[in-house]
């Protein structure tokens, strides 16, 4: 950890003494490369570059796309410390790969889809056209890969965007637009695809949300800010919270389901909403789990230490203790690994643990909450369906992810139906889900509440149906 904190103090200050020789006052109206002091400059900006972006059709869109897949690896090395350096929370080596594997995962305009019906009739074309100017909010958990996501597939559908980023991750965050918009300009001439505020507040969001030129919202975030987006009345694409539970049966390769929940559970310290959060294990094979999480280099806490966690990590409300509804996470914890949880409880973590764990009842605040720090609990349930059950009452409804380890085709089958989550992962950790280690496509902004899914160029475009009468008719 000591020398994380030396590459994170090293590259922050090259990176300050870079922009503070690049720094320029910028006035009102006039192009910022992206970062602006106020709202309605941001937004201006980005659907003047809009309209030039549309005019200059999709190889435009397909050179701003490369600026930006190349920069995201090349400037990986140098983020990810910036980023952990304002946030605080996290993994460093972390930050660094998903930074990097943003421009190989995230698809581009090939991933747009045109339909046409040719008959006695005529022709008719079922197009995809951009939105326009999209407003998005950005988290503190993946601030600078959710931000270069969503513009590799806004851009690729033909969009200019605005963001709101999280106050906790805004300086970071107007380094890598800045960034990106001098690459894409040096390569098409368009200034502001990307745009943002230097200081994000609630009034810049209601502002951003209120603009009649921003046709569509993008929200990572909390459950307020979920709400507040899709109470606007504009179409809203939503990624909302999870706690995503994970059910061990007694077929399950124990030793390959315990590196997967160490893999997963431990990534940038838990910050993944997709995340191992609880494990509910059939008992007949719990101890098997354990000796087998053990092996795989995680720690396991004791009761008494549990307790003492559970006190550091949460708030109860007067009066009540564990297991009360909505108990108050202690926001210092957020996105820290085994050491540092380890020294709020008094004890020594190896410097190569990655995950700590330990056994709770099902009504523990570590299973039901989502607490997004490098421990999780273990439940023994009875049997498989026993498992499922908790499995969908920890899961809340969210819709978001959950994982089973088994190879009974049956019982995969019969929690994939009964959870219902957008991300459903069979064997493996949570990252699989997402394209690392797994079949499929990259985004970090997965759409719950809305029920988009995994967002792509095709999330981030209208529907056009265009017909030609009698004519034009091939066949």
């Amino acid at each position: 950890m000591k020398m994380d904190e030396q590459i994170v103090s090293r590259v922050v200050k090259e990176v300050l003494a870079r922009l503070e020789k690049q720094s320029t006052v910028v006035a009102s109206g006039q192009t910022g490369f992206g970062v602006y002091d106020k709202m309605e400059d941001a937004v201006g900006a980005a659907r003047a570059s809009f309209e030039k972006l549309r005019d200059a059709g999709t190889e435009a869109r397909k050179k701003a796309l490369g600026v930006i897949r190349r920069m995201s690896e090349e400037k990986a090395g140098e983020w990810g410390p910036l980023e952990l350096d304002e946030t605080k929370i996290g993994r460093l080596d972390h930050k660094i790969e998903k930074l990097g594997i943003c421009g190989r995962l995230v698809p581009g305009v090939e991933f747009l889809e045109r339909m046409a019906f040719s008959g006695d009739f005529g022709l008719t074309i079922i197009d995809f056209a951009p939105w326009g100017v999209i407003g998005a909010v950005t988290p503190s958990t993946h601030s600078i890969p959710t931000l270069t996501g969503n513009a590799i597939n806004m851009i690729a559908a033909g969009n200019a965007v605005v963001f709101n980023t999280h106050p906790s991750a805004c300086n970071c965050a107007a380094v890598a637009i800045r960034a990106y918009n001098e690459g894409i300009f040096r390569e098409t001439g368009i200034p502001d695809l990307l745009t943002t505020v230097r200081k994000p507040t609630l009034d810049t969001f209601n502002t951003m949300c209120a603009d009649e030129r921003v046709g569509l919202l993008c929200v990572t975030g909390g459950p307020g800010v979920v709400k507040a987006a899709m109470k606007t009345g504009k179409r809203a694409i939503c990624a909302g919270p999870g706690n995503p539970p994970v059910v061990v049966d007694e077929t399950a390769d124990l030793d390959r389901a315990a590196r997967s929940i160490i893999q997963g559970g431990a990534y940038d310290n838990n910050l993944l909403c997709i995340g191992e959060k609880e494990v509910f294990v059939v008992a007949s094979v719990a101890d098997a789990l354990i000796a087998a999480l053990k092996r795989a280099g995680a720690m396991q806490l004791t009761g008494p230490q549990i307790d003492s966690l559970t006190k550091a990590a949460f708030t109860f409300p007067p009066g009540q203790g564990a297991g009360c509804p909505h108990p108050q996470l202690n926001k210092k914890l957020v996105g820290q690994g085994p050491k540092f949880l380890g020294q709020q409880i008094g004890i020594q973590v190896p410097d190569k643990c990655d995950l700590l764990f330990g056994e709770t009842d099902e009504k523990h605040p570590f299973v039901q909450e989502e607490q997004m720090m490098a421990f999780i609990p273990i439940v023994r349930v009875k049997d498989v369906d026993e498992g499922i059950e908790a499995a969908i009452r920890a899961e809340h409804g969210y819709r978001h992810t959950a994982i089973m380890h088994s190879v009974h085709v049956g019982r995969l089958t019969k929690m994939a139906q009964a959870v219902d989550t957008t991300l459903f992962i069979k064997n493996g950790p949570c990252m699989t889900g997402l394209g690392l280690g797994g079949e499929g496509f990259l985004s970090f902004s997965i759409a719950t509440p809305t029920g988009e899914g995994v967002t792509t160029p095709m999330t981030f475009t209208r529907s056009r149906r265009c017909v030609m009468v009698e004519n034009l008719n091939l066949f």
